[in-house]
């Protein structure tokens, strides 16, 4: 008697879960909008974030790899594999200098993490370009797919919105998001360096980019949060994540254009996992 009321119970509790799990999609059907008409605006028109402006690079993380050029053969934190690691152990400043090749540093992923400004503007309506005065550079955000035949130092990058629909619990409508993200993915780049003291990375490397924003309270400002991750089956053994912050600036008077350049790197042995701080702080 014991057992057949327990299987009673049992088979009742069955149906209560999937009664109610039939009662919430049907609600959660019904609180669905009917789909829209096709938007039709333009990518600057539906822009969910302004990233428009100038922006200086605020460097408060990573230093001793930005604001100045690491030793040769540093690539502390890095998750490079052997041939990177002898690439940039045989990395030349001078030879550069005499190739014409200092802009690999200022290339994709490297250019995004120098000491630089950056005037963000719509070139077009499905356009952003991007200009820095760091190696007087410039990148295109296409939001339109038109991939070149190609390869370049910037590559192509294409970009969208994004937005996360929010969702109040099980029986509660899917609001509207507020705000949003852009994503940008690169490719068709011609290869260059993760860091000025010839760190590598390959013409098959891929980057993602996620840039938002937010604005703090009183004198603050207006910040650009970009998170870049950095896919290369040739010199990564794994994804590099790379976060970089920009804050907005009120005029554009402090732009300062420069050629592609590279001071020389500091002397002493490249730091070790057993010694992080080998190099001295010095120049030759």
């Amino acid at each position: 008697m014991k057992r057949a009321r327990h299987e009673f119970g049992l088979r009742c509790a069955l149906a209560l879960s999937f009664s109610l799990a039939s009662i919430a999609a049907n609600v959660s059907a019904v609180a669905q909008p009917p789909p829209g008409p096709p938007d039709t605006r333009s990518p600057r028109e539906r822009a969910s974030i302004d990233i428009t402006g100038q922006w200086v690079a605020v460097v408060n993380e990573d230093w001793r790899w930005r604001m100045v050029t690491p030793p040769v053969g540093d690539t502390a934190s890095l998750p490079v594999n052997e041939r990177a690691r002898a690439a940039a152990a045989a990395w030349d400043l001078e030879r550069d200098r005499a190739e014409g090749a200092l802009c690999k540093a200022f290339v994709g992923p490297g250019l995004m993490r120098q000491p630089t400004r950056i005037r963000i503007d719509w070139e077009d309506g499905d356009t952003l370009r991007l200009d820095f005065d760091a190696g007087r550079q410039v990148r295109r955000f296409e939001f339109t797919p038109q991939p070149p035949a190609e390869r370049s130092r910037q590559g192509y990058s294409e970009a969208q919105w994004f937005r996360q629909t929010q969702s109040r619990g099980v029986f509660g409508a899917r609001t509207p998001p507020e705000g949003g993200s852009l994503v940008v993915r690169t490719t068709q780049l011609t290869g260059g360096y993760l860091r000025p003291n010839g760190v590598p990375f390959s013409e098959r490397a891929t980057v993602k980019e996620f840039f938002s924003t937010f604005t703090l309270p009183g004198d603050a400002g207006t910040w650009l949060v970009l998170t870049t991750v950095v896919s290369d089956p040739e010199y990564l053994t794994t994804e590099l994540v790379m976060s970089t912050q920009f804050k907005k600036e009120a005029s554009r008077g402090a732009w300062n254009p420069r050629p592609c350049d590279i001071a020389p790197p500091l002397r002493g042995p490249a730091p070790t996992p057993e010694n992080p701080f080998a190099a001295a702080a010095s120049r030759p």
